[in-house]
């Protein structure tokens, strides 16, 4: 008798595990992998760079497909804070993506906040926001920030 194909590793991973796959799938351009580690539930939201929030997986999904039509992102999560609780878990982090310019490598930035929930299936990705932003984080010098918001 055949034994049963264990769950992915997104249904059994921590939050940074999650997190991990969630990147590969990005950087190998694999829809299927994206997908997984997504709650379910008709509330998941991600919001791309300058794009609109999505909400639900076919938005979600059909966003992403558009965006691996053009081949993998070539992107690494760097300066990773955590924010743990209790059947949740938030991470915000810089996203470097490297692109191939006229003018050889380059990179660009992107601000992004994830939120994992502790589901029935193990940890999944509830909400992805994305914005377009610096790799530094700015002092603190007890000055109000210049921007609204």
């Amino acid at each position: 008798m055949a034994r049963p194909k264990p769950p992915p590793v997104a249904l059994q991973g921590s939050p940074d595990e999650i997190e991990a796959q969630f990147y590969r799938a990005l950087q190998h351009a694999d829809l299927e992998a994206l997908m997984a580690v997504w709650a379910d539930d008709d509330e998941i939201v991600c919001v791309h760079p300058g794009g609109p929030r999505l909400v639900g997986a076919a938005a979600i999904r059909a966003s992403f497909e558009a965006i691996f039509a053009n081949g993998a992102i070539p992107v690494q999560p760097e300066q990773v804070r955590r924010l743990p609780a209790l059947g949740c878990a938030v991470h915000h982090l810089v996203e470097r993506i490297d692109i191939a310019g006229p003018e050889g490598p380059q990179q660009a930035w992107v601000l992004a906040t994830n939120v994992y929930l502790k589901t029935a299936q193990g940890w999944r990705l509830a909400a992805h926001h994305a914005s377009p932003g610096s790799p530094h984080v700015p002092a603190s010098d007890g000055e109000a920030p210049a921007i609204l918001h």
